[in-house]
């Protein structure tokens, strides 16, 4: 999974819906964990694709596909957080029409291990939301 923290995942694991997400060929190229963020939202809690199929349109069909279902589901929103330091997802998720609403400072201090990308110390979680 995208989080850095084996235990952290363990601990959420449990909480959601777990899917898998699939190429052309339906080999397993990755994962999708969904929760509860609240009675009329739905969390991304964690989306993780192999790297070599990274950047070929996987990521975002699979959130495409998970913003249909919530609004199936009568959801109000889908929400997903990202570490301050993840410059990727930031870019990500506003590609794919999510909004920023929120930032949970030092979020990430008490992890077990520093965790550090693109030179960036990940401290605070910035979430983001998508309004069906």
């Amino acid at each position: 999974m995208a989080d850095e923290s084996e235990e952290i995942v363990k601990g959420y694991m449990e909480e959601g819906t777990l899917f898998a997400i699939k190429n052309e060929e339906n080999d397993t190229i990755g994962c999708m964990l969904i929760i509860d963020f609240c009675e009329n939202a739905w969390e991304i809690k964690n989306i993780a694709i192999i790297p070599e199929f990274r950047g070929k349109g996987h990521g975002k069909a699979c959130i495409q596909h998970i913003l249909q279902l919530a609004k199936k589901m009568e959801k109000e929103r889908v929400v997903v957080g990202t570490a301050n330091s993840s410059i990727e997802n930031i870019a990500f998720y506003q590609k794919c029409g999510f909004r920023f609403f929120e930032i949970k400072k030092n979020f990430f201090v008490d992890y077990p291990e520093t965790i550090v990308e693109n030179g960036i110390y990940a401290i605070d979680m910035i979430y983001f939301e998508y309004k069906l």
